[in-house]
């Protein structure tokens, strides 16, 4: 794709957004049926199958980008990706117009997700003033980012079917309830047209990194830029889609752990970079200021926490506080990055 025309790239990949977008409105649907069938409930299902699941494109891009050494781009994607789909979540808050989001979903398993994700970025940051020792060309920051992903499933787990407490009900609060599948489909066929959906989804986030990366080449562009403000957001759409979809269907718990956890399997698109990148160490050869990023996550995770404990149940436009946080978070970092272009 070097090759390309910068508008014949600039073609291919809006048309992989597109694709994107329209293959996420449908997997909200199939993720909260799968939810209630599969007994996981939705925060666990959103962190688990929605989470992981929208988050192929995005893991697909930052592979792709490693592998041909473009690992600015690949490290600010998957960071860049973690604060657009944090201010998607604000945007949700917005589309819901009984009361707060964060008030109306309240959950355990997202409050010890949201806890799991700060202290996953905290890592590559860790790892990136250490010494670059590697194994095998891998950092060992790899293999404690998926060590510590394993174990926060597994807490949410717990927190799911032995709760240590419960949150206050309002008349807002609302709370899991089963679905079925409108068609009548099969738990297999369920699955099998989830899974397809998803590998629709990988490969139209294997032209969004070919292509990032040419325009990145051909417009001058750096590759942090373009893998924070495009990459990043582009990939995130099913994030957005499949948020917006579970906030009509009255799924907040699911359009909550959605975003939560695809925000921390994002985390994990930097083990995978860093085994796809053979020359060392990524969180070593990244440039400093990419890391910008991480700490964005870092700030805008911490006010939905805030949020997520206080429960403010009506705030300004019918919002809490934590969504004007976000959203101011996120425009700041974005202008700050479109000045450094």
């Amino acid at each position: 794709m070097p090759e390309l025309p910068l508008s014949f790239a600039l073609g291919l990949f809006v048309v992989a957004a597109a694709t994107i977008a329209f293959i996420g409105t449908k997997l909200t649907s199939v993720a909260d049926v799968l939810a209630d069938r599969t007994g996981l409930g939705e925060a666990i299902a959103g962190a688990v199958l929605l989470g992981a699941t929208t988050s192929a494109a995005g893991t697909v891009t930052s592979v792709t980008a490693a592998a041909t050494g473009n690992i600015d781009l690949a490290y600010a994607n998957s960071l860049g990706g973690i604060a657009a789909q944090t201010a998607f979540l604000a945007l949700a808050d917005i589309a819901y117009r009984k009361a707060n989001l964060e008030h109306a979903a309240a959950d355990p398993t997202n409050l010890s997700q949201s806890a799991l994700l700060i202290l996953l970025l905290s890592v590559p940051m860790i790892a990136g003033v250490l010494p670059p020792v590697t194994v095998f060309g891998v950092h060992p920051a790899s293999i404690i980012l998926i060590a510590i992903y394993i174990f926060g499933l597994r807490l949410g787990r717990q927190d799911r079917d032995q709760p240590m407490w419960k949150p206050f009900d309002t008349a807002e609060t609302r709370h899991d309830v089963p679905e079925e599948d409108e068609k009548g489909r099969s738990t297999l066929n369920l699955a099998l047209s989830f899974a397809g959906m998803v590998i629709v989804v990988a490969i139209a986030g294997y032209v969004v990194a070919e292509t990032g990366t040419t325009i990145a080449q051909k417009t001058g562009i750096s590759g942090s830029v373009v893998g924070a403000l495009m990459t990043a957001t582009v990939t995130s759409l099913p994030e957005l889609v499949t948020t917006l979809a579970a906030v009509r269907r009255g799924a907040l718990q699911l359009a909550l752990g959605g975003i939560i956890g695809g925000n921390t399997f994002d985390v994990l698109f930097l083990s995978a970079a860093d085994v796809a990148y053979r020359d060392g160490s990524i969180y070593n050869a990244i440039d400093p200021s990419t890391q910008f990023w991480a700490l964005v996550g870092i700030a805008m995770t911490a006010v939905l926490l805030l949020g997520l404990i206080r429960r403010e149940r009506y705030g300004f436009a019918n919002v809490g506080f934590e969504t004007v946080g976000i959203l101011v978070l996120y425009v700041g970092a974005v202008l700050a990055s479109a000045l450094a272009l």
